[in-house]
């Protein structure tokens, strides 16, 4: 769905608690999540003005979201 937010808390409600935890203890966490957050707003950003979803730098940027979101939830839990 287009513009559709996918914020870590909207992703994981059930681990909200471990990622305000996470966020504050692991620094890499931290930049891990807040790069994910900032693609995650351009994304929706994109997706809010029509941008063709054949776009390479569309298509790049989803991919390195997807990517992230696999790694945070790796060390989610973990």
């Amino acid at each position: 769905m287009l513009g559709e937010n996918h914020a870590l808390f909207i992703e994981f409600p059930e681990m909200q608690e471990r990622i305000t935890e996470l966020k504050s203890q692991d620094e890499n966490f931290k930049a891990m999540s807040d790069r994910y957050h900032e693609l995650d707003h351009k994304i929706r950003g994109l997706e809010c003005t029509n941008i063709p979803t054949e776009d390479h730098h569309f298509t790049q940027l989803k991919m390195e979201r997807l990517q992230l979101k696999d790694k945070l939830h790796s060390i989610l839990t973990n």
